[in-house]
């Protein structure tokens, strides 16, 4: 199996930290985030000094963050139409009239989508997959949710595995997905992957059920590994407190 796409292997401070508590830590980050109040825009400026000085401790180049935020583009382009489709009171910006409150709630959903979207590539680079099902154990979620969170991290990179020889197979063929008249068949590429997906899926549980699952067994086949002291408790809630002490200024304030 491929390496984990959004996981970058590293030796830091934040990668030594145990499963658990960057999932406690970054779940803390992201409530202090989308508790600021939105007319506070000094605050999401501290919330996103605090996020580089976490890269900067795992050693995360920006540019990897920044390639891999391009997923949220759809969300920023409906953050953009909000102030021109919006109503309510105007106001001019750079010669243009836009909706007041649209203006104010297409900032509050790109800046918290972005800021969000943040801290969970920063905690997908500094986990592994298999550490994070492993922290949500820990963690007492439910064992439904965390064996079906295991199979997915077992068989995702199947799927891309998949999705890759099908591209590789269409461009043999001629197909140049840059042109929109081809927009037709790529659609029926990604049909077909579902059903290749669902079909593997079925042949998996039949697998399984041949072999004596139980559908309320934890999976146990990830290693517990290290659990986390108290330093580390400590360290990982660092970030979220300062953005949680940061929400609570802006609160106060507002």
């Amino acid at each position: 199996m491929s390496a984990p796409v959004l996981h970058r292997p590293a030796d830091t401070p934040v990668h030594r930290l145990a499963p658990e508590v960057k999932v406690v830590g970054a779940f803390s980050a992201v409530l202090g985030v989308v508790a600021t109040p939105r007319e506070a825009f000094w605050a999401f400026g501290l919330h996103l000094l605090v996020l580089v000085g976490v890269w900067a401790a795992a050693r995360i180049p920006p540019g990897w963050l920044a390639r891999r935020a391009v997923i949220e583009v759809p969300f920023v382009v409906f953050a953009l139409v909000l102030p021109f489709v919006s109503g309510g009171p105007r106001t001019d910006v750079l010669g243009v009239a836009v909706s007041t409150e649209g203006l104010l709630a297409g900032w509050n959903i790109a800046v918290k989508g972005t800021l969000g979207l943040l801290v969970s590539l920063t905690l997908a680079a500094t986990t592994h997959p298999g550490e994070l099902v492993t922290g949500l154990r820990r963690l007492r979620v439910p064992a439904t949710v965390t064996m079906m969170a295991g199979l997915l991290v077992r068989y995702v990179e199947v799927i891309v595995s998949e999705a890759r020889r099908m591209s590789r197979a269409r461009l043999a063929r001629g197909d140049d997905p840059r042109f929109l008249w081809q927009a037709g068949g790529i659609a029926r590429g990604v049909g077909t992957l579902f059903l290749r997906s669902f079909e593997r899926g079925e042949r998996v549980h039949l697998a399984m059920l041949s072999r004596g699952f139980d559908a309320g067994a934890p999976a146990t086949y990830l290693a517990d590994g290290r659990r986390a002291a108290p330093g580390q408790w400590a360290a990982a809630l660092v970030p979220g407190t300062v953005i949680a002490g940061v929400c609570g200024v802006a609160l106060w304030l507002g």
